[in-house]
C-alpha cells in the first residue's frame, strides 16, 4: 500500500501532559498495534493503520537523516530518543518526544519495536524544529542520492560531534 499523500495544514495539535502514545510494529515498520491516543490523533482508524508503514504520519517537514538515524539504532538494538514532527490524515501536525525499543525474543532476536511518545517541551521543539528545517534545507539542495549524507553533515556540525541522542537529552 503507498503512503496518501496529504498536503500538510500548518494546524497544530498538542498532547496532554499526560498522554502517550503506543505503537508496535513489526521488524519492518509495519504496524502492529497502536492505542487509542494514537488512532484518534492521527485521525486513521484502526484498521486504516493495522499492517502500514509506521511512515504513513511522517510529516514531510522531517528530514530523512533523522530516520536513518533511528533505523540504524534500533536495528543495532538501542532505543532511540528523538523529537518528531508527524503528520495526521487531515493534515494538521503534532510534535512528540519519542523513545523507540526494539523488541526482542528469548534469544535477543529483535522481533519488532515499540514507540511510546509524549508531549515534547516547547522550548525543544523550537530547537529541534530549527535543527530540522537546516536539515532538510541541505537535503533538498542535494537531491534523493545525497540527501541523507547532506542532512547528516548539518547533525554533525550542529551537535559539534557530541551526536544527535546527546543533543536531544540536553534539550
Amino acid at each position: 500500500m503507498m503512503k496518501p499523500r496529504i498536503t500538510p495544514t500548518g494546524i497544530e495539535r498538542s498532547l496532554g501532559d499526560e498522554d502517550f502514545i503506543v505503537t508496535k510494529t513489526d521488524t519492518q515498520g509495519r504496524i502492529l498495534y497502536a492505542n487509542r491516543l494514537f488512532i484518534a490523533i492521527s485521525g486513521y482508524t484502526e484498521s486504516e493503520l493495522i499492517g502500514r508503514q509506521h511512515n504513513i504520519i511522517r510529516h514531510p517537514e522531517m528530514p530523512r537523516a533523522i530516520f536513518r538515524l533511528l533505523w540504524d539504532t534500533i536495528t543495532a538494538g538501542r532505543e532511540f530518543f528523538g523529537y518528531i514532527k508527524n503528520m495526521a490524515k487531515d493534515g494538521s501536525h503534532y510534535w512528540v518526544f519519542a523513545t523507540v525499543t526494539p523488541d526482542k525474543d528469548a534469544a535477543g532476536t529483535i522481533i519488532g519495536y515499540t514507540s511510546v511518545r509524549r508531549k515534547p517541551r516547547p522550548e525543544a521543539v523550537r530547537a529541534a524544529a530549527q535543527l530540522y528545517a537546516e536539515m532538510l534545507v541541505a537535503e533538498q539542495a542535494e537531491g534523493a542520492g545525497e540527501a541523507i549524507a547532506a542532512g547528516q553533515s548539518v547533525l554533525a556540525r550542529a551537535t559539534q560531534g557530541n551526536g544527535y541522542e546527546q543533543f536531544i537529552l540536553t534539550l
